[in-house]
């Protein structure tokens, strides 16, 4: 799984020692397809299904702990903002969903398959759509 993968890589990052982390993001390429840098801020108890096939999230992104990130998930900046999406605690992100730019997904929210953030998403809420749109509250 590539989160195993990158959990070694971000124990390494940590230690500063300099060569090994790169070592596991190349790994997490060649296997799994997908783009995960040690610097990453990722929480606990997150997992990537399907292993983490073609995800590809940004080196200064934070996500918080038990979040559940579908394969095809792209989660990164967008064209003239600097900032990068946080995502907190007990999210759902469906297959294929984009995360982009200065965006906060608050705790318990689900992002829907496919769907494109380039907003907030309230806690407890689910988003789905281009660009995504509060369907329901949990």
């Amino acid at each position: 799984n590539a989160i195993n993968l990158y959990r070694i890589g971000n124990f390494f990052h940590r230690m500063k020692i300099p060569f090994i982390p790169k070592v596991f993001e190349l790994l997490i390429r060649l296997l799994f397809n997908s783009v995960i840098y040690s610097e990453t801020k990722i929480g606990k108890g997150t997992k990537l299904a399907y292993g983490g096939i073609a995800v590809v999230i940004h080196k200064k992104t934070v996500i918080g702990s038990n979040v559940i990130i579908s394969q095809c998930v792209t989660i990164g900046g967008r064209s003239n903002h600097k900032e990068l999406p946080i995502i907190k605690d007990n999210v759902y992100i469906g297959a294929g969903a984009k995360i982009l730019g200065p965006v906060v997904i608050e705790e318990g929210a689900v992002i829907g398959a496919n769907a494109v953030v380039i907003k907030d998403v309230l806690q407890r809420s689910v988003v789905a759509g281009v660009p995504a749109k509060i369907i329901k509250k949990i």
